[in-house]
């Protein structure tokens, strides 16, 4: 009898980790804008999250493609943001592009290799993010359950510091241009459209 419950565990485990199958696309450019950030108008909104202090530091929205998937549970900010989301937009949302490039993730970082460029290395690299996802609300958490890579995304909410009350601090990036450590985007995420 205990094995039988060892082996249902280890099998729910399993599927929990497994990756969800990706949805395909074909070739073309599917999102062509990149990210609209914008400078905070008057007071700042109050954002609130149990044990954290959070403080919006610009209004963001985007339409982009999943690159990637990367859940969270046990790293210390994985109660605020338990999944990133790698993202390309322009021709970073290009199929036939991406078929060139080898995409992963792994300790809140977004990978990419190739053996060789379908786009200039800069291209790459401002049309690309690894974002790290702080659901505004129980909705949007249950939304940000179902991202398989090659989803379409549009969301809207905030770029966001926030400050725990052991006095860790995570800080989002507030540029496209940038890359390596720090470079991420926190997003507090209002709204999440899937396609």
């Amino acid at each position: 009898m205990i094995r039988w419950l060892l082996l249902i565990i280890v099998l729910v485990a399993a599927w929990s980790w497994w990756p969800a199958p990706e949805v395909k696309r074909t070739p073309g450019v599917l999102a062509a804008a990149a990210p609209a950030q914008q400078a905070l108008q008057g007071p700042a909104p109050r954002l609130a999250k149990a044990g954290y202090e959070i403080q919006p530091l610009a209004r963001f929205e985007l339409e982009a493609r999943v690159l990637g998937v990367e859940r969270y549970r046990f790293d210390r900010g994985a109660d605020l943001s338990p999944m990133d989301v790698a993202l390309g937009w322009g021709r970073m949302s290009d199929t036939a592009v991406l078929d060139r490039i080898s995409i992963t993730q792994g300790g809140r970082f977004y990978f990419w290799r190739t053996p060789e460029f379908p786009l200039p290395r800069q291209e790459i690299e401002s049309s690309s993010a690894n974002m790290h996802m702080v659901p505004a609300n129980d909705a949007v958490a249950r939304s940000l359950k179902e991202i398989r890579r090659g989803h379409l995304v549009r969301l809207s909410g905030y770029l966001i510091e926030a400050r725990g009350a052991d006095g860790w601090r995570w800080r989002s990036s507030l540029s496209r241009e940038d890359t390596g450590d720090g470079s991420c985007e926190l997003v507090w995420v209002e709204r999440l459209e899937l396609r």
